[in-house]
């Protein structure tokens, strides 16, 4: 049977970058824009202000507030009677009643960074997981696209150093 001829790696590296390559495209698109948004997660950019009221219990310590409503910088400005005035918000002693004002992405970029910063106990730690293998392959695969003689395959050898360079310059900077 001449027709059967036993297949090269190189077709079948050829043939799973393609694939996966495709595959790739929208999660790569969603991280992309995560990572941009992310840069900028220190300013206001894409972010609006809303209004948050919650029911905490009564009577909590200055720090309790602050773990209960998650927030970073929590600090007790001033307290006028059963109101306790932190840096955004008020909270009621007596009632738990606290009202505050906070500066959030809208939800799909929330979700999207989510991905972006999962962790091992996430619920989406297997989909990062697998997206960075599949980055990771895709990179690796990519020496197989042009002979190893060949004027693409060197020219490919540059840029690979050449990023590998940028990305030390960077972590050194």
């Amino acid at each position: 049977m001449e027709g059967k001829r036993k297949k090269s790696v190189q077709h079948w590296m050829r043939s799973l970058h393609r694939d996966i390559g495709y595959l790739m495209i929208g999660m790569t698109l969603i991280y992309a824009i995560s990572g941009i948004v992310l840069v900028y997660r220190d300013t206001e950019f894409l972010k609006s202000e809303k209004t948050v009221t919650r029911q905490l219990e009564p009577n909590l310590a200055p720090e309790q507030i602050g773990m209960m409503l998650h927030l970073r910088f929590f600090k007790v400005e001033k307290t006028e009677g059963d109101l306790v005035y932190f840096g955004n918000g008020t909270y009621n002693k007596a009632t738990g009643e606290t009202i505050y004002q906070s500066v959030s992405l809208p939800e799909f970029l929330n979700k999207i960074n989510g991905l972006h910063k999962a962790s091992s106990q996430s619920k989406t730690h297997w989909f990062t997981t697998v997206f960075g293998l599949l980055m990771l392959f895709l990179a690796l695969s990519s020496l197989w696209m042009f002979k190893a003689r060949s004027k693409h395959f060197k020219r490919g050898m540059v840029f690979s150093v050449l990023g590998l360079a940028l990305a030390v310059v960077m972590l050194i900077l």
